[in-house]
């Protein structure tokens, strides 16, 4: 499955972080980064450029904030051609400061959004692109909108210099009819010159499949993650998606490597992966949080329990 057009985004540190508070070591950042350099990807989320007044530091690690000295840390010395991008929750940030991308070490920004929050986001997309980076907006949860909303957001996107829109399963919870539909429904309310992008968590096995299900439908820009590191079960694996696109540029070999040699021992100390309290989470369409919290609890195996709990909390049949 080759298309020039298609780009591969590597979410390892940024979704991943949100499992450990984004406590990764100097040494794991600079491994990715120069695993996925090594690959052929195109594009590495380092992180959140979030507000320190509303995440405190002592509550968070460096990816949370992306400070422009502490990328360059990781990033100096090493050859590369990978793009790197910080993504910035439109609904919780107070005014961020952004130098202009010919100083600063990313490409890319990127804008995770509700519907109901698109006039922020938008604005955000637009002090972005003024100052040159490249842009995208998220819109999340995309599960629990209604369509008439969704369509009256991407019509607004329409307008907007957002060089791609994506189509974001937070909860998991939609199947390959429904990714189609989305992806046909932002490609006709978007201008041919707007992309798609695809971003699956994998609370019903899905990410994959509903990854390249949007493939089908032309999204070319598709999210994944390292071992399908993400929160909660996590994200579409992306070695799983580099053997699907077939693309010539892709060295599979790096990406083995640094699982074998970082994932596999950090999984022994933080948990993600499919689990069933979160395809419980997935198939009754509501956020993660239950399922993350029960895991820390002594019912955390207690399956039944916990499936007759959250559908007493969500009034679901």
């Amino acid at each position: 499955m080759y298309r020039e057009k298609i780009k591969v985004f590597d979410c390892t540190i940024r979704d991943g972080g949100l499992i450990n508070d984004h406590h990764f070591t100097d040494n794991f950042v600079r491994e990715v980064y120069k695993a996925l350099s090594a690959s052929g990807i195109d594009y590495m989320e380092m992180g959140y450029r979030s507000s320190r007044e509303l995440c405190l530091p002592k509550d968070f690690g460096a990816w949370k904030y992306c400070d422009d000295e502490k990328i360059r840390e990781i990033t100096d010395g090493i050859e590369s051609n990978l793009k790197l991008s910080i993504m910035v929750d439109a609904h919780r940030v107070k005014e961020q400061q952004f130098a202009p991308v010919d100083e600063s070490p990313f490409d890319m920004i990127r804008v995770a959004t509700y519907v109901k929050d698109m006039d922020k986001a938008i604005e955000m997309v637009d002090r972005a692109h003024d100052l040159g980076y490249e842009t995208t907006v998220n819109i999340m949860a995309i599960s629990k909108e209604i369509e008439p909303d969704l369509v009256e957001a991407l019509d607004q996107l329409a307008r907007s210099p957002a060089e791609v829109v994506y189509v974001v399963d937070s909860f998991g919870a939609l199947y390959c009819e429904q990714i189609e539909y989305l992806v046909k429904l932002y490609r006709k309310h978007l201008p041919e010159s707007k992309e798609i992008g695809i971003h699956c968590h994998n609370n019903m096995q899905l990410a994959f499949s509903n990854t390249v299900e949007g493939i089908i439908h032309n999204a070319n820009f598709l999210d994944a993650s390292l071992y399908g590191i993400g929160r909660g079960p996590g994200n579409c694996p992306l070695e799983l998606l580099m053997g699907f696109l077939k693309n010539p540029k892709f060295k599979l070999t790096p990406i083995l490597k640094v699982i074998q040699e970082q994932m596999l021992p950090m999984q022994k100390e933080i948990e993600w992966g499919y689990l069933v309290p979160y395809m419980i989470t997935g198939m009754l369409n509501e956020h993660p949080r239950a399922g993350i919290a029960v895991r820390k609890t002594a019912d955390k195996d207690n399956y039944a329990k916990f499936y007759e709990d959250i559908r007493d909390v969500t009034g679901s049949d």
